[in-house]
């Protein structure tokens, strides 16, 4: 028998508006809905600062809608499942997020979600709206090295969201939080690895196809192909393999002082992710490598895939006091 779909929704036209409704009905104190495919927090903007926008498919919960709030984003603008919001819905979001000085959008490194906040920032720009892009491209499999250009984004969106969060809150201007939103993502790195896909809502079929005793080395947040195909390892030799190629990849060095992020991609268990991040912890020290600080849960997943990430951000001092800035979002833990 192939996999069949299970899911608690209605109809997969209305999921993405459904959804929505009852996010911003959940969460009335926090976040408002002006409109169809936008959430913005409440409040929003705040005169004189720096608004943050993010914006992509839907699937990923509780990215990116779960990090509107105080200290993180002003705004949302969300597309279908895996799909890019529209232009309009990028424009509309930049709007309802600028007080006056201008608006940094974060998202990852996929064609849509450029093309479309790219054409929104353009035609802002007439309005007299200023608006950047940080463009973030932590995943180590995607691409090499010498071509990190072409990387995807994935769980390092959330760290940066993080020390963005608290420049903007501090006062600092568009062109400071530019700055160091991109060398945030410089010092970022992810790899992930799943043994079981996700189930499309439009087809009710798998996002891709393996084998009941294998998994992927690198696969992507919509199911893109990996690095490699392996047999089902042990918690530690498949956090080793990971660990290695991350590591490796900054590179990052003794003294390092990071921030670990141990993403479940929908359906792996906190026992399992405690499990990975021990022997992470354990490799990191045998690096002479200082965890900062962990955090261990599902932050960036996708819809039900079976897996997980680590994230490993190289801290400054301004990076630090973003990671320590208290903050009010609805599903990131203070």
């Amino acid at each position: 028998m192939g996999t069949v779909m299970k899911k608690f929704i209605n109809s997969y036209e209305n999921m993405i508006s459904e959804m929505l409704n009852g996010f911003a009905k959940a969460n009335a104190e926090l976040v408002e809905r002006p409109f169809e495919r936008v959430l913005i927090r409440k409040g929003s903007p705040t005169k004189g600062k720096v608004g943050l926008v993010t914006g992509g498919g839907s699937g990923h919960k509780p990215a990116l809608i779960g990090y509107l709030g105080k200290g993180m984003m002003d705004a949302v603008a969300v597309g279908n499942i895996f799909a890019a919001p529209g232009v309009q819905n990028c424009m509309d979001a930049i709007r309802m997020a600028d007080g006056g000085a201008g608006v940094l959008v974060c998202i990852g490194n996929y064609s849509g979600d450029l093309m479309n906040f790219g054409m929104a920032i353009d035609m802002l720009a007439d309005e007299g709206i200023k608006a950047e892009m940080v463009i973030v491209n932590d995943d180590v499999a995607s691409s090499p090295v010498t071509a990190m250009e072409n990387r995807r984004g994935v769980a390092g969106e959330i760290i940066l969201w993080k020390v963005l969060g608290y420049l903007a809150d501090t006062g600092a201007d568009l062109e400071t939080m530019k700055r160091v939103g991109d060398q945030v993502v410089f010092n970022t790195r992810s790899l992930g690895v799943a043994h079981t896909p996700c189930i499309m809502p439009s087809s009710g079929k798998p996002s891709f196809e393996i084998a009941d005793d294998e998994m992927e080395i690198g696969v992507g947040h919509h199911g893109e192909p990996g690095i490699e195909r392996v047999k089902m390892m042990k918690a530690n030799e498949i956090t080793d393999i990971i660990m290695e190629k991350v590591l490796a990849d900054l590179p990052f060095k003794k003294g390092d002082e990071v921030s670990v992020i141990i993403n479940g991609l929908g359906s792996t268990s906190l026992l399992e992710l405690y499990i990975i991040y021990a022997r992470v912890q354990e490799l990191l020290e045998q690096h002479g490598i200082t965890v900062y600080k962990p955090w261990v849960g599902e932050f960036f997943t996708s819809m039900e895939m079976g897996g997980f990430s680590i994230t490993l951000t190289k801290l400054d001092e301004t990076m630090k006091q973003g990671v320590d800035h208290p903050i009010g979002a609805i599903h990131f833990p203070n």
